[in-house]
């Protein structure tokens, strides 16, 4: 049994990982500010499983002004998973509140793990690459993030090279892209279909619905992940990806099947920042770490489809 440091534990992948963690038997410390950015109760029902067992705690904190070190006691790893997501809402002024939670909270985190010698396991995003040169994208492709949401992703992988060649810090940056499934964050597509197509309320598709993504469900994040902390070089970044690139459009026509029902969708301009494909090569993290995901797309959007049919969405 070890210990870990779960830092945004109360959301989407955070509360998957807790539970991952708590059902291998190793105790949990989580972090979770609570942030604003979408409904509490939501977050709340993320950890009701988890506060049933005794090797949870969690802690309601600011990693941008918590102390850091007493919580890195004891620990035998970090894995930093807070952030302020969501890459349309970081246009203008809201940029601040990004720089604030992921640029200064993974600094302060960084300066405590470094003096601590804990290892962390950084989420960071594929979009880091932007409109990438090449797919599938490997990781040593340039980065070139065209919103201000990837430019703190990136941003973040920088300060952990930093802390690395000057403080000594370990720390693995895994580039997720576009995790699905139950919990999903309520701005994200794959919520917003499957909560139309559940309650028979009306859907706004941004620009064509050509626009595809390597879909990765949350399960399969989660085994990356943890595989990560247990058996990654120290400074390693890879691609977490679920090796299925499907346009909206594919999404909404499985969706529709599943669920029996038509997608009352409405068309309106691409929103800025949204790149037009994805594609992981996850060869890296295949040869490295052994990790593969396990689950196709339809049986993935089954689960969530089966979720959100037995929630109620916060009003």
């Amino acid at each position: 049994m070890s210990r870990y440091l779960v830092t945004g534990c109360a959301g989407f992948i955070g509360s998957h990982l807790v539970e991952a963690l708590l059902a291998r038997g190793d105790e949990v410390l989580g972090l979770d500010a609570f942030s604003h950015y979408y409904a509490r109760a939501l977050k709340e029902a993320n950890l009701a499983g988890a506060r049933l067992e005794t090797r949870f705690a969690l802690v309601e904190a600011d990693l941008a002004e918590e102390p850091l070190e007493r919580h890195l006691e004891g620990v035998a790893g970090v894995f930093h998973l807070a952030a302020q997501a969501g890459v349309r809402a970081s246009w203008g002024a809201p940029f601040a509140r990004y720089v604030r939670d992921n640029l200064v909270a993974t600094q302060r985190l960084l300066e405590a793990a470094s003096a601590a010698g804990v290892r962390v396991v950084f989420a960071s995003s594929s979009s880091v690459y932007g409109n990438a040169e090449a797919y599938p994208t490997p990781e040593d492709t340039p980065p070139h993030p065209i919103s201000p949401y990837g430019v703190t992703k990136l941003g973040c992988e920088h300060l952990a090279a930093a802390y690395a060649a000057e403080a000594g810090a370990d720390v693995i940056a895994l580039r997720y892209f576009t995790v699905y499934g139950p919990r999903q964050r309520p701005d994200m597509a794959f919520t917003r279909i499957v909560r139309a197509l559940v309650d028979g309320t009306g859907f706004r598709v941004l620009g064509t619905g050509e626009q595809s993504r390597d879909v990765t469900y949350v399960a399969d994040a989660v085994s990356a992940t943890i595989a990560a902390l247990e058996r990654a070089r120290a400074g390693a970044v890879y691609n977490v990806g679920g090796g299925t690139e499907a346009s909206l459009r594919d999404v909404i026509g499985i969706l529709e099947r599943l669920s029996g029902s038509r997608l009352q969708a409405t068309h309106e301009p691409a929103a800025a920042g949204d790149v037009r494909r994805t594609a992981a090569d996850t060869s890296r993290i295949r040869a490295e770490l052994g990790w593969a995901p396990e689950t196709p797309l339809e049986e993935g959007l089954e689960a969530q489809l089966a979720w959100a049919a037995a929630t109620v969405a916060p009003r």
